[in-house]
């Protein structure tokens, strides 16, 4: 509780609000791209907030690059879902469950 989780790409926060293609995971802090692009290959660092702390930490940057041979490597379409077994939440209280898709 009190993490939060923002991705640098090269020098630039990104801003994921805007965008369709990638999801950050709040639960885990994952970044996921629905599907790569040419402009996609870069540098992504993961940055962890503690509000409660005050206090950030950068991780290293992690290069992407493409594959010109087509191979999905260890991925395969498939449905991600990491729910409680039971959610709890108070009346008119707002509860957030993350679902997506994986794959090509």
């Amino acid at each position: 509780p009190g993490l939060s989780y923002t991705w640098i790409f090269n020098h630039d926060t990104l801003d994921l609000q805007e965008d369709s293609r990638r999801f950050v995971s709040q639960e885990t802090g994952n970044l996921y791209l629905a599907k790569v692009e040419p402009w996609d290959v870069g540098n992504y660092t993961c940055v962890v907030t503690n509000a409660e702390a005050q206090q950030s930490v950068r991780g290293p940057p992690t290069p992407l690059t493409l594959r010109s041979d087509g191979v999905m490597g260890e991925y395969e379409p498939k449905i991600e879902v990491r729910l409680p077994e039971t959610t709890y939440a108070a009346k008119g209280s707002s509860v957030r469950l993350e679902c997506f898709a994986l794959g090509k």
